[in-house]
């Protein structure tokens, strides 16, 4: 883990469909409360709520109190670490990619 607060693995926090979906609406806002985020999933609003948990555990989702409401932010710094992750292997992609290509193009002639 990146940072000295997290709870939760980045990786364990991403792994659930809905949490990157949470992930995206909140990357495509400011801030959110929960009223608003609720309505784009199939569950009630303590399933959400819960989600969101999880995120926060993982360092990508920040909450503040405004009033009686809780607003949520997306904090992708942690998702760097997905990142890197994924980057190590992209060699292997390339290789992987260029193999192909070479194979499809062998094939043609």
């Amino acid at each position: 883990m990146t940072e000295i607060n997290q709870l939760r693995d980045v990786f364990d926090a991403i792994a659930d469909p809905t949490r990157r979906h949470l992930i995206h609406l909140l990357s495509e806002a400011e801030e959110l409360p929960l009223h608003e985020l609720t309505p784009q999933f199939q569950m009630g609003r303590t399933a959400v709520s819960k989600h969101l948990t999880i995120l926060k555990e993982a360092g990508l989702v920040e909450d503040r109190k405004v009033g009686r409401e809780t607003r949520y932010r997306l904090n992708a710094s942690p998702l760097q670490e997905v990142q890197d992750w994924v980057g190590f292997y992209n060699k292997y992609w390339s290789t992987n990619m260029l193999r192909l290509k070479q194979l499809l193009e062998e094939e043609e002639e």
